[in-house]
């Protein structure tokens, strides 16, 4: 990841600092920070970002034996910055990363997982969309949950229209959809959370809604959509806050084997709390002692 000075557009960042990230890589050390066995699959190109990362995952105890390495080919980047708000904005430049194929992902052991955790960046174009197909196909015929952390990059996609016929399949089959409110404009066109929730987005998903400060919803128990306030930080960068969420809930999810609660909730919005007063992305990401201590204090 290039991340800018703190610019509020990309057109003003005067310096960029190199940090090694990307919110599946993110996910898989947060979940491992989370004390949870994580492996991450994917295609980096034969260079120093591509060795930085693989160092990186490797330090923190994450299986990078189905990272593959593509010869003659350059890492994939991605610019983030975030806009006065405090929100992240990001822009890639698509590398590497979508030569992730079929065969890559049927190396991967996906029927012996507790889990598989996808993005929508990969979707957007072939073959590494083919191969999330087939990752999705693979664990749902075995049983194993499939998490869809949604990341809708509009400058990826030729429309919403696209973007929504392209991620229906995996709609279709998740166990856990996490999504901002900004992403489910994109892919059905509403922003209030009431009417997100009773979307057709697939048969029995679990379904997690986030809009950074202004906190997160998801169904409890009853049926009824319910509202988790963000805890109030000094935020200092929101780069892989919301990948430290989706860990936390997963890591809870895999404890208890059911939907979650509003506690769950609560650890994962102090997981993203925590991440987004750090200079991010992997560095920033909490432990689990951490996001306790942060709960007990507030």
């Amino acid at each position: 990841m290039i991340v800018s000075d703190g610019s509020p557009t990309l057109e003003d960042a005067a310096e960029f600092v190199a940090r090694p990230g990307g919110a599946p890589a993110n996910v898989a050390v947060a979940l491992r920070r989370l004390g949870v066995p994580s492996a991450f699959c994917g295609a980096v190109g034969d260079d120093p970002f591509g060795a930085r990362l693989r160092l990186v995952l490797q330090a923190d105890d994450v299986d990078t034996g189905n990272l593959r390495v593509v010869p003659g080919e350059s890492t994939t980047l991605a610019f983030a910055w975030k806009n006065e708000r405090g929100d992240g904005h990001f822009r890639l430049v698509r590398l590497a990363d979508v030569l992730l194929s079929e065969f890559d992902v049927e190396q991967a052991a996906i029927a012996s997982r507790a889990a598989i955790i996808i993005g929508s960046v990969a979707l957007t174009e072939s073959p590494s969309r083919d191969a999330i197909y087939r990752a999705v196909e693979l664990a749902s015929d075995a049983g194993v949950p499939v998490c869809f952390d949604v990341n809708m990059r509009p400058s990826l996609w030729e429309s919403a229209a696209q973007a929504r016929e392209i991620c229906q399949p995996v709609l279709d089959r998740t166990t856990i959809l996490k999504l901002s409110v900004d992403d489910a404009d994109v892919l059905f066109g509403l922003r209030d959370p009431e009417q997100i929730f009773v979307a057709q987005v697939g048969s029995d998903a679990v379904r997690l809604l986030t809009d950074g400060a202004r906190g997160a919803w998801f169904r409890n128990d009853l049926g009824g959509v319910e509202h988790v306030p963000a805890f109030p930080i000094e935020p200092v960068e929101p780069t892989g806050a919301g990948d430290a969420f989706m860990a936390a809930v997963v890591s809870r999810y895999l404890s208890s084997q059911r939907a979650p609660s509003r506690a769950d909730i609560e650890f994962a919005s102090a997981a993203g709390a925590i991440t987004a007063t750090r200079i991010g992305a992997i560095e920033s990401l909490p432990t689990r002692a951490e996001i306790d201590q942060f709960l007990i204090s507030r």
